[in-house]
């Protein structure tokens, strides 16, 4: 698998890069011409793609039989606000909710759970856990992010996610690290507009990146997929020469995705983008213009997670630069690696078991027992 997707043909190894949302529930004429247009490195899941467990399971089995290349399989499911299945299986808790109990055998149990329940309905990637650092202080911030972290230190942090993220990938189900390097003092939430981090590198470094370099540095190698945000960092990305220029978000910063994250963290595995059409980037630059510079910025692979036409178009724009020669065949290679590496990873569904599933919902419904926790209620 490591060297197969670079003898492809240009259009389905431009399609590797790509990691779009589908429109509906059903694989439907929209939804098979937008797959087999692009043919998709991968696929995420949302709440509008979910109405039952067979008919999920269905949707990803569809769009494996009609892409050359196993696909990845991915979703957003951390529980707490951010939680796509709760139509079909018992809500999860939120992170927040697990830290303040105390309960590191919680995140350990919710990430087993989570990797079953995704790897039965036919995932092989959770875009989880979240990283932020989130102090007293930055709780009063609105980036959306309050619920969604496990600490107040880098400590605390590390901790809990690399227990949940051995609970997850030890069922086969790889996670992904977000959202680098990090936008917990952000003032804003990303999917509205930029969220500019004042924080200095040495601070960076000191907070937010502590828990990512820790990781990095293991041993085991467990972190093999990292999102980088849409955050804006004015003292790390300082763009000499360009006096009033704008300030570009981390996704599309070769600063921030290349010399920080791979040359100075070291880091060597899957690098993928958070939403481009999210609004801190769709405000400010057409998908067009978006995917090229996340592309020079050092990304592997691209989220367009809502609209069907945009995803075509940000397909046929690179498709296009690459025939043009605007970007280099041997970049295309380096990340076509670094999926490939990430894909031979990755393992088959388990065969779905409704009697399976339902016992995994009831360990859900223990574990929030125990945690006094009620969606909508304690987060």
């Amino acid at each position: 698998m490591p060297n197969s997707l670079t003898s492809l043909p240009l259009e389905q190894q431009i399609g590797q890069l790509f990691y779009i949302g589908l429109p509906g529930t059903e694989l439907d004429a929209e939804t098979r011409a937008l797959v087999e247009h692009i043919q998709p490195g991968g696929v995420i899941i949302f709440g509008r793609n979910v109405a039952a467990p067979d008919q999920l399971r269905a949707l990803l089995d569809g769009v494996r039989a009609i892409v050359p290349t196993e696909p990845l399989c991915g979703i957003d499911q951390e529980g707490g606000l951010v939680d796509r299945l709760r139509r079909i299986f018992t809500p999860m808790p939120s992170a927040r909710t697990i830290r303040q109990h105390g309960d590191l055998a919680g995140a350990r149990s919710l990430g087993r759970n989570t990797g079953e329940v995704l790897r039965m309905l036919g995932f092989n990637m959770n875009f989880a856990p979240v990283m932020s650092i989130m102090t007293d202080e930055r709780d009063l911030l609105s980036n959306g992010l309050y619920s969604r972290s496990y600490g107040r230190s880098p400590g605390e942090v590390l901790g809990y996610t690399m227990v949940y993220l051995r609970g997850l990938q030890g069922t086969g189900c790889l996670g992904c690290l977000k959202h680098f390097p990090g936008i917990g003092a952000g003032e804003v939430d990303t999917h509205d507009e930029l969220a500019v981090v004042r924080l200095s590198h040495d601070d960076l470094i000191a907070q937010d990146l502590a828990p990512y370099i820790e990781l990095f540095q293991r041993e085991d190698d467990r972190v093999r997929a990292v999102m980088v945000s849409h955050g804006g960092f004015p003292n790390v990305d300082i763009r000499k020469g360009t006096a009033g220029g704008r300030l570009e978000p981390a996704s599309l910063s070769y600063a921030i995705s290349t010399k920080l994250l791979r040359q100075e963290l070291g880091y060597k595995h899957l690098v993928v983008t958070d939403d481009l059409e999210m609004g801190a980037i769709a405000k400010h630059y057409p998908i067009e213009d978006a995917v090229l510079r996340a592309f020079k910025a050092g990304q592997d692979m691209f989220l367009i997670c809502a609209h069907t036409e945009v995803a075509l178009r940000g397909y046929d724009a690179l498709l296009q630069a690459a025939r043009d020669g605007l970007v280099k065949q041997e970049r295309i290679n380096a990340s076509l690696r670094r999926i490939a590496e990430f894909k031979a990873l990755t393992q088959p569904p388990l065969a779905f078991d409704r009697d399976r599933f339902q016992q995994l919902a009831d360990e859900i419904a223990a574990l929030n027992r125990k945690l006094n926790y009620t969606y909508g209620g304690t987060i």
